[in-house]
């Protein structure tokens, strides 16, 4: 059966048609579903028995497990089980005064094993259909206020390792729900091959890499992808993708204290990353790690990453330090999906959503 977000338009014009309603019947649900952003079951342009019928038909293919939302009222965090097999997956919504950004899973779990990512500690289940990963965007977007502005693939799992359903559901978010491909931002940890298959493609996304270390050496202790594709393929296929779409390269960076934040470490990603090619070079997005149980490192102190962002920019490199949002409903990759498994309560400074 056809979920309500895996279907095309194609497909609900043959459901309708078959069905004897007219075509613009068709025209009302498409525009319900991919303009409106609404729920079938909130379309009162339908007649009530054609609304019924319709989510009979189209059922949705995510179902809500537990829903926090942040003290401030501006970061939501959902964990849905997939109605086909309840794998449970994570989704983001992050609020601003204008707009919002929804966070997607492109799996359920992940098989990268990145040591301080609570997704990687939990281990690979499956890859998700292109519907269960718009969905997303469109579930968190009925709950926003503010319009859905950008898209980012940096939930749970690899989106490259899981590429065609990832790349299938960047043209839904694209063709059919009209954001701007400069508005989807896709991540990766390196996998070099991939990287080059994105370069390749007709939209110009964003692509965000989860680099993290500077040396061989220090990134095979976080990123054991790292064996399999160095620090200098990943870059050569970064700076690939950059001359083919005209876009600057991101490059992640999560800052662990003790680990991989110490001034000499900042001039050697500096070194490393000043010479990168492409329109504005290399930007270095600085992030304090999210705890999590499965690991014991803490994020460095704010001063100490202004300095360390300091550095990089003394290099030429363009440095940014993120904000955490959400970390008191565990927003982070692949908190909420491990609390759900071990269960506990959550922290007092959450709420649950209403």
């Amino acid at each position: 059966m056809t979920t309500r977000y895996g279907a095309s338009r194609a497909d609900v014009d043959a459901l309708l048609a078959d069905w004897g309603e007219p075509r613009y019947r068709a025209d009302q649900v498409w525009d319900a579903l991919w303009r409106q952003q609404i729920a079938l079951e909130d379309d009162t342009a339908l007649p009530r028995a054609l609304r019924d019928r319709l989510v009979d038909a189209l059922p949705l293919a995510l179902d809500p497990v537990t829903e926090l939302t942040a003290h401030d009222g501006m970061t939501s965090k959902w964990l849905w089980a997939c109605t086909r097999d309840r794998a449970q997956i994570e989704t983001v919504l992050m609020r601003y005064p204008e707009r919002a950004t929804v966070c997607v899973s492109s799996q359920a779990g992940c098989a990268m094993g990145c040591t301080f990512c609570a997704t990687g500690q939990a281990g690979f289940e499956r890859h998700l259909d292109a519907g269960e990963i718009v969905e997303q965007v469109l579930r968190a977007a009925q709950a926003s206020p503010q319009r859905v502005s950008n898209v980012v693939f940096m939930g749970m799992g690899e989106p490259l390792v899981n590429y065609d359903n990832t790349w299938a559901a960047v043209e839904r978010i694209h063709d059919d729900l009209g954001l701007s491909a400069r508005r989807i931002t896709v991540s990766t940890v390196g996998v070099a091959p991939a990287m080059r298959r994105l370069a390749a493609e007709r939209l110009p996304v964003t692509l965000a890499v989860s680099l993290h270390a500077a040396t061989d050496a220090e990134r095979e202790q976080l990123v054991p992808l790292n064996r399999r594709y160095p620090i200098a393929e990943v870059l050569d296929a970064a700076a690939e993708f950059a001359g083919a779409k005209g876009r600057r390269v991101t490059f992640e960076y999560a800052c662990i204290e003790g680990v991989n934040d110490s001034p000499a470490q900042a001039e050697v990603l500096g070194r490393l990353l000043g010479a990168f090619p492409g329109v504005g070079g290399a930007h270095v997005n600085l992030i304090p790690l999210n705890p999590t149980d499965g690991f014991g490192g803490h994020a460095p102190a704010g001063p100490s990453l202004e300095a360390f962002a300091a550095r990089l920019r003394g290099h030429g490199v363009t440095a940014t330090v993120r904000r955490n949002r959400g970390t008191d409903i565990a927003a982070a990759c692949g908190q909420l999906r491990s609390r759900e498994l071990m269960p506990q309560e959550p922290p007092p400074s959450a709420r649950m959503a209403p």
